[in-house]
């Protein structure tokens, strides 16, 4: 079964940083990219960045473009997103995600929660 489970969620000041880690199991993580979304109350899910399977080509919304870096270790099986001058807007529950390169996220992670005060 795949498991892509998030942490390093929590409560943080405007302008802080968090470091976000999603431990993938059950697949070929080599073989997948990864990304993260995002889920505010009340609105939809919203891409944040992605990776592809070998670790180039990072992308980002345009609204943390500058502020976030998403890496990957192939070696652990594990993805990262570290955030730095969080505004208020950023909070959300944040997914980690797995699909094949190219587009489709197959697999979707718990959920870890990051909420930034003002």
């Amino acid at each position: 079964q795949v498991l892509l489970v998030a942490s390093g969620g929590g409560l943080v000041q405007a302008g802080g940083s968090l470091s976000l880690s999603c431990a993938a199991s059950g697949l070929t993580f080599s073989s997948y990219a990864m990304g993260w979304f995002r889920r505010a109350p009340g609105k939809e899910r919203e891409f944040v960045a992605e990776i592809s399977s070998s670790g180039g080509s990072p992308s980002y919304a345009d609204s943390v473009k500058g502020r976030c870096t998403i890496s990957r270790d192939n070696a652990n099986n594990t993805v990262s997103l570290q955030m730095n001058s969080l505004k208020s807007e950023d909070t959300a529950v944040y997914f980690c995600v797995a699909g094949p390169p190219g587009g489709g996220w197959q697999y979707w992670g718990q959920g870890t929660q990051v909420t930034v005060s003002s």
